[in-house]
């Protein structure tokens, strides 16, 4: 009884200290990550999306607010309003966030694939060191800019949840909210983007 009782503490102790190297490494987030990654594949993350909110004036969309300032990783201001009547895709997220990490590639694919003239990406960090966010960004070699709010974030794009996405149509109204992570690499999201124009 003791050789098992012994047994089980060592199997205990192993896991443990596997568990605290991916902690006190930081790689605790991209495992997390990986394995949520996995939940993504099923499609029961995926966004629900309006197909009547494209060029269709509807007056159940909130006009959106473009009074936010942007850093980009170059050190560059960017002011929200330059990018109206481009569909607009916002992606809230952090470096230490499992969920936002794993849908990452996802988001880099579906930037890869999209108009960059009619559609423009916000990957708006929240990391309280935007250098953290631009080191992982490169590390991971996404092809999207990403950004840090230049003073406050607007109350319509401020959330409790991390990540959350916001999709505004070229008509500059906010048709999309979804909070906690997607697979947004989708061709029927792509083609949902495409009817914004």
């Amino acid at each position: 009884m003791k050789k098992k009782t012994k047994k089980s503490f060592i199997e205990y102790g192993v896991i443990i200290a596997i568990f605290s190297g991916f902690y006190f490494t930081g790689l605790h987030t991209e495992v997390l990550g990986f394995l949520q990654r996995g939940i993504l594949a099923t499609g029961l993350m995926d966004p629900d999306f309006d197909k009547d909110s494209g060029h269709a004036v509807n007056t159940d969309y909130p006009e959106a607010d473009f009074s936010m300032k942007l850093i980009d990783s170059k050190g560059e201001n960017v002011a929200m309003e330059e990018l109206k009547g481009k569909v607009i895709f916002i992606n809230v997220w952090a470096t230490w966030c499992p969920p936002c990490v794993a849908e990452m590639p996802g988001i880099n694919k579906l930037f890869q694939d999209i108009d960059k003239d009619k559609t423009a990406f916000i990957m708006l960090s929240v990391d309280q060191d935007f250098q953290k966010a631009i080191d992982f960004n490169k590390r991971k070699g996404y092809d999207f800019e990403i950004y840090k709010s230049n003073g406050g974030i607007p109350s319509m794009f401020s959330s409790q949840s991390l990540p959350t996405t916001y999709v505004i149509n070229s008509q500059g109204e906010l048709v999309l909210t979804h909070m906690g992570m997607g697979d947004y690499n989708t061709n029927e999201f792509k083609e949902y983007l495409k009817e914004l124009y």
